[in-house]
């Protein structure tokens, strides 16, 4: 007893040492973490709110969007300093392949935001010291310009496409193309410029059809 009582005694110094020698708050890491979170967050918002245009109605991703960007910027932020596993490595992946997969399909525009989101989170999180806060900005104020662009100009954002399923199988021959394309736009009421069959279905007498008509969201 007389000798585990003493060996207790000069553990103690050695505990309490260890226990105040842990920081409730880096202030540093703190405050970078703050700054870069808000500064993700402003540019994630800036690209989801005010340049994203979501083209079908009722499907809207912006709470996708912003969730995501939010938890990849966490998750590499809190890890960067953490080696990471092969195999955990390879769970993340799998993560977001089940998110990918389980879903809805997802069209290749918003598919395209969602990378976009991703990766100005990842870079907003993994940039280093060697990497100025004004080429950061630079970096991101460059990726937020160019969608702009793209959103805007006529040039890539004057086709829309949609599916469709048309009964009227006599119309889909080659022969009948012009007489089908004036039905579909009398239909639809939409500038049909061209449309594609995708597949037929003889049994029920229908077939799925691509229209591609001309962007009318700035007329509306």
């Amino acid at each position: 007893m007389l000798m585990l009582s003493n060996l207790l005694s000069a553990m103690n110094p050695f505990l309490l040492n260890k226990l105040f020698d842990i920081k409730l708050v880096h202030t540093e890491d703190f405050l970078e973490l703050f700054i870069r979170l808000l500064f993700n967050l402003l540019v994630v918002f800036i690209l989801v709110r005010m340049i994203y245009r979501n083209d079908r109605k009722g499907k809207n991703y912006s709470f996708a969007f912003i969730a995501i960007s939010m938890i990849v910027f966490l998750i590499c932020f809190l890890l960067e300093s953490v080696k990471l596993e092969l195999g955990f490595a390879l769970g993340l992946f799998a993560i977001f392949g089940i998110l990918r997969y389980r879903t809805e399909t997802i069209p290749i525009k918003e598919m395209t935001y969602l990378f976009v989101v991703i990766g100005i989170s990842v870079i907003n999180a993994l940039a280093n010291k060697k990497i100025s806060y004004a080429e950061l900005f630079f970096a991101n104020a460059f990726v937020v310009g160019l969608l702009y662009y793209l959103e805007v100009n006529p040039y890539f954002n004057k086709e829309q496409r949609m599916t469709i399923k048309y009964e009227r199988i006599d119309l889909i021959v080659p022969e009948r193309y012009a007489e089908m394309l004036e039905d579909l736009r009398l239909r639809t009421g939409l500038p049909v410029k061209r449309f594609a069959v995708k597949n037929v279905n003889f049994l029920r007498d229908t077939a799925d059809v691509y229209i591609f008509y001309e962007n009318i969201q700035e007329k509306v």
